[in-house]
């Protein structure tokens, strides 16, 4: 977590990168940059209003996936996320509907008129999520468009979902879920056990429901989807027995807003997990008024769509205005 002695004035946010040939960078290369606005001698500032020119913002629809499988066996029983039963998880019947439900908000609202670009990360209860949610249409005969989802795909009952008429989507590995081995929920949920039932748990490692599928396979049931950026056929970052720390998941996710700034699309939607999200969004808000972080950071539910505007205060985009007349 990022260290609460920091005083208030200081806001985290995106650092500057070099051109990547991808947006997952190396995790040992990871840091948060801290940026403070303000002259040393006036720490004790009130947080204010503030101003940045438009074309250094972005709008960001941020949302969690809707419910799998693992989190409903998860609830019953923290172990069960230990088992390759729940591997790479896929949604349930309910959360096919939250899915349903999201698209009918998304088509009210207008967002889905607006979005350019659909990022989302790579398993299958992301993708599914993300093309039930911002998709084109069910698939008609006669038309000539590639397919977002093939019919039944991820063991659902749902139909193939059309890419016509829809934003491209592009999937991409730095937005995976944290690595959350056992250890975490021990500490967090299972205080009381003793301590000989907690030594025999901790070797367990991460949780299979968060090792992805080979993306030959991705490609096969959701064809329209951009993979280009994913480097490795094979899941290389999973690891049995290792959990990526909450500083090291923040580092990750303020260089994946970083990467997101860098992109021409002013409006773009981010399709993710929960522990991703907390850590990340945790990075935020430190110069705000405590109830504007609260809100930036508190928890997503399944399905939960939040929209944030991404400010680039580092300078890392090269956007050039496009609404100011000199």
């Amino acid at each position: 977590m990022i260290h609460q002695s920091m005083t208030s004035n200081l806001s985290f946010y995106i650092s500057s990168v070099s051109h990547l040939s991808s947006p997952l960078p190396s995790l040992s290369r990871l840091s948060l940059r801290c940026c403070s606005s303000l002259p040393s001698h006036d720490m004790e500032t009130k947080p204010s209003q503030g101003l940045y020119p438009l074309h250094r913002c972005k709008t960001i629809h941020l949302v969690r996936h809707a419910q799998g499988i693992h989190n409903v066996e998860g609830e019953k029983n923290h172990k069960a996320y230990l088992s390759e039963d729940l591997f790479d998880a896929h949604l349930t019947p309910l959360g096919w509907q939250q899915v349903d439900n999201l698209h009918k908000h998304v088509k009210a609202s207008g967002i889905s008129n607006s979005i350019e670009l659909v990022v989302v990360s790579p398993l299958l209860r992301t993708l599914q999520t993300a093309v039930g949610t911002f998709g084109g249409e069910g698939y008609k005969d006669g038309v000539n468009t590639p397919l977002l989802m093939t019919a039944g795909a991820g063991n659902s009952d749902r139909p193939a979902i059309s890419s016509l008429n829809c934003p491209p989507f592009i999937v991409v590995e730095s937005c995976r879920e944290h690595l959350v081995c056992l250890l975490f929920y021990l500490l967090h949920e299972w205080h009381f056990l003793e301590m000989k039932t907690f030594a025999m748990f901790l070797v367990q490692g991460v949780h299979p429901c968060d090792r992805r599928s080979n993306i030959t396979k991705y490609r096969e049931l959701f064809p329209a989807i951009d993979f280009s950026l994913i480097e490795t056929d094979v899941d290389v970052l999973w690891k049995p027995d290792i959990r990526e720390e909450d500083q090291d998941i923040a580092a990750r996710g303020v260089k994946f807003f970083n990467w997101l700034s860098t992109r021409k699309e002013k409006e773009i939607a981010v399709v993710t997990h929960s522990g991703f999200l907390y850590q990340t969004l945790n990075s935020f808000g430190n110069d705000c008024d405590p109830s504007v972080k609260n809100e930036i950071s508190k928890k997503f539910v399944n399905c939960e769509l939040r929209s944030f505007v991404l400010v680039d205060k580092c300078m890392s985009s090269s956007n050039p205005p496009m609404t100011n007349y000199p």
